[in-house]
């Protein structure tokens, strides 16, 4: 009985070859530009440093936000300065207190024999607001 042996292909040997190249390429890609690559973890460092940025940011804005609510505390509650700046957010006076109305653009009296110590300068300028 005879037998036969084929000789391998060389077509075959090629065609793994050239597979196996353009694995390796794309393993070569991805090291360097795919999603985890070199230059995307550049790109992630950048993002890490902003939202650091931001969340320092947020944080501060919380931590005013709990300042205020604080202030609401009846042991931390100064009557004070509860009846002053609800008697300015509402324009409010109580008996024996000394209104005086400003012009909000000028800053001075509207009227009245007041208007003239403002502007020697006896009295300072009345600024807008308490805030």
């Amino acid at each position: 009985m005879t037998t036969r042996l084929r000789r391998p292909s060389i077509w075959r040997g090629l065609l793994v070859t050239a597979g196996l190249l353009a694995f390796q390429g794309y393993l070569g890609w991805s090291a360097i530009g795919g999603n985890f690559g070199t230059e995307s973890q550049k790109l992630m460092k950048a993002d890490i440093v902003d939202l650091k940025v931001q969340s320092a940011a947020l944080q501060a804005e919380i931590d005013a936000y709990r300042h205020k609510v604080d202030l609401f505390d009846p042991k931390k509650l100064d009557p004070d300065i509860l009846t002053e700046r609800a008697r300015a957010l509402l324009s409010m006076a109580q008996v024996g207190d000394l209104v005086i109305m400003v012009d909000p653009q000028t800053g001075k009296p509207l009227s009245g024999s007041i208007m003239s110590s403002t502007e020697n300068q006896s009295m300072p300028k009345i600024e807008a607001g308490i805030d």
